[in-house]
């Protein structure tokens, strides 16, 4: 195995528990959007999923531009309440700002800053995210060489431009070169994997695996992260 140069982490769910972070920035988006034109039916999830569905039907970018996504379904959703094309764009773009200042309050999970700290001595660290939060809003973003979202690369992980990308301005590290970290099965572990990447799953909520590929090493709470990664790379490290 070759040494370990460059570890990649996906963020959502894997630095931080997103789901009561989402919920908690739409229902104070829709409140503030209802303090300003009145009460909205937004409908169900389902629904949702439904306004989703149909404009990525419509214009496949959105699959990858979850920003203007996010907009799009505003427009659909006010397009007949305010009919005031200037208005309504301004009521769409602030927003827009809320949701994401809000989708920003998220509380790390324990020991992420101090392992992040600790890496960045030893290797170049970098994000993968088919999200759009960014990493350089927080204080562990000073430890991180590059991050790269869907939007960038205009791609979803487990795709492979997230992972070229990660490795195109190092001239000298290589996909088996590469620890790829994050939650999802498919689109952190699979995705990795199939270019030769190292991957570590993190399993907090110990779900059984389900992939037709050998079960990666895996962690459920970052306070033994380090340990794990003194273990499985640098204990076996050629010098």
């Amino acid at each position: 195995m070759k040494n370990i140069k460059l570890i990649t982490f996906d963020l959502d769910d894997t630095f931080w528990d997103i789901k009561p972070v989402i919920i908690k920035a739409e229902k104070e988006t829709r409140e503030w959007i209802h303090n300003q034109v009145g009460e909205i039916d937004w409908g169900s999830m389902s629904d949702f999923l439904g306004y989703r569905k149909e404009l990525i039907e419509d214009d496949a970018s959105l699959e990858w531009d979850i920003s203007l996504l996010r907009k799009k379904i505003y427009e659909k959703k006010l397009k007949d309440i305010i009919l005031d094309d200037s208005k309504r764009e301004q009521i769409i773009s602030e927003s827009y700002k809320i949701f994401m200042a809000k989708r920003h309050e998220v509380l790390f999970y324990d020991d992420v800053y101090d392992s992040i700290n600790k890496l960045s001595s030893k290797y170049h660290l970098g994000v993968l995210t088919n999200g759009n939060a960014d990493i350089y809003k927080f204080e562990v973003g000073k430890f991180f060489d590059f991050s790269i979202s869907s939007l960038d690369v205009k791609s979803n992980k487990p795709d492979e431009p997230h992972f070229s990308k990660a490795i195109e301005n190092y001239r000298d590290i290589s996909y088996e070169e590469v620890l790829h970290i994050g939650d999802d099965q498919t689109n952190d572990v699979y995705g990795a994997h199939m270019l030769g990447i190292n991957t570590l799953w993190f399993n907090r909520r110990n779900e059984e695996w389900n992939l037709d590929i050998p079960e990666p090493k895996q962690f459920c709470d970052w306070k033994n992260f380090l340990h794990l990664i003194e273990d499985e790379y640098e204990s076996k490290r050629s010098f």
